[in-house]
């Protein structure tokens, strides 16, 4: 339940459909609204297995969604409303030439009621140093010059990649490597978490946009995680390749998924795990692998937001893959990161999940592919808890999706 907030942005007003105003936000060269932070110590903590501090780095982020770093220490944080920041050091640059997102005026679209999205997830390529390449997601607008009906315009989960120019400035050789399609509205569940597993694909989530049915339809990407090469073409060895009748999707990896936020890779199997959000309640943690139907909308742990009816047939059915643990109550999970550092030894192979709708942090312990104990951290300490990163430096970083907020970092204390 990723509820819609506020976004501040510069915008443009592209054409639209009669009577209609539709905001496409673009990003600008020039400094952002955004500082480093020097040493800012907001709070101490002596938790189960470790003690740590708080110490926010960087301040001035309109919600902000994902961070990553490149491979000489500098960091690349996205804000929702199309923007992509390079911290260097003590300097920030808003980066030139980013795509147009779709995203609107405090969320609320003329088109269909509101929007959750914008610049999304951001991911930097295993080969960087060889190839330069930077992958991101972002909800990418529709064709307006194409539009009959509100209904036509939609707007999609996408992924581009693009290079750092050489002053650091802008984005270049940019080119859109994947688009949802077909569109669809509402402008909600683009899900759009980036990963790489090393084997020359990765892979993207992409949500029900609200929609619930389609993520049972394997003619149409939503509702699933997909592979794709890293030119985006469907990976040769997916599931559903070759498979009868002919029109099913080659992109798909798993399908029947609600809205994945969060997705990590063990460190140790290479599995893929994922945090997806239920409707109200009804979280989950997943782990997932080729082929699998995760049930939504038929298979759920929770009721309709608005009259708390069940939804779907239950939370078991034949073909279906249940989840490794499931929250009663709504956390709306995001960020998710397995702990490798070795600042922290007592947290080694630890999965850490964000929560925005908690505002905390969640340290789970497995033991295979089950939850054995859960810890949580910063009960609304900081705020909505959009991303959970390790740092090259092997601290655990926070990005808090509010107004006017930063990225935090988790440092142990001497």
């Amino acid at each position: 339940m990723d509820n819609a907030l506020p976004v501040r942005r510069s915008r443009r007003f592209g054409p639209a459909a009669p009577g209609l105003a539709l905001a496409l936000l673009t990003a600008g060269p020039a400094m952002a609204d955004v500082s480093v932070v020097d040493e800012e110590v907001l709070s101490s903590v002596d938790s189960e297995e470790a003690s740590f501090r708080v110490v926010k780095t960087v301040d001035g982020l309109d919600f902000p969604w994902s961070v990553a770093w490149l491979p000489d220490g500098r960091m690349l944080i996205t804000e929702r409303g199309g923007y992509i920041n390079l911290i260097d050091g003590d300097e920030v640059v808003r980066l030139d030439n980013t795509p147009d997102v779709h995203a609107d005026e405090e969320q609320k679209s003329p088109l269909f009621g509101g929007s959750q999205g914008g610049m999304l997830d951001i991911a930097v390529h295993p080969d960087y140093e060889e190839n330069g390449w930077i992958y991101f997601s972002y909800s990418a607008p529709g064709d307006p010059d194409n539009v009959t009906t509100d209904a036509e315009y939609g707007s999609a989960t996408a992924v581009a990649r693009a290079r750092l120019s050489e002053d650091g400035t802008a984005l270049e050789d940019v080119e859109t490597l994947y688009t949802q399609s077909p569109n669809h509205n509402p402008g909600r569940h683009y899900a759009g978490r980036l990963l790489f597993p090393g084997d020359g694909t990765f892979f993207l989530s992409i949500g029900d946009r609200g929609l619930r049915a389609p993520s049972q339809d394997l003619t149409d990407p939503t509702g699933s995680i997909i592979r794709l090469k890293e030119d985006g073409g469907a990976a040769e060895d997916n599931p559903f390749i070759g498979m009868a009748p002919g029109n099913l999707r080659p992109e798909i990896w798993s399908f029947g998924h609600r809205n994945n936020q969060g997705m990590a890779l063990h460190p140790e199997t290479g599995e893929l795990w994922a945090s997806e959000h239920g409707p109200n309640g009804g979280d989950m943690l997943r782990q997932i692998n080729a082929g699998e139907n995760h049930g939504w909308p038929q298979v759920t742990f929770a009721g309709d937001y608005s009259t708390d009816s069940k939804i779907g047939i239950g939370q078991e059915a034949p073909g279906v893959t249940p989840p490794v643990y499931w929250w009663e109550e709504s956390r709306a999970p995001s960020g998710l990161a397995f702990y490798t550092g070795s600042e922290f030894p007592e947290w080694q192979n630890n999965l850490f999940m964000g929560s925005l709708s908690r505002q905390q942090i969640h340290r789970l312990v497995l033991d295979g592919h089950e939850v054995v104990h859960e810890e949580v951290l910063l009960t609304n300490e900081l705020g909505r808890i959009r991303d959970v990163r390790q740092g090259p430096d092997g601290m655990l970083y926070v990005l808090v999706e509010e107004q006017n907020d930063g990225l935090y970092r988790i440092e142990p204390v001497d």
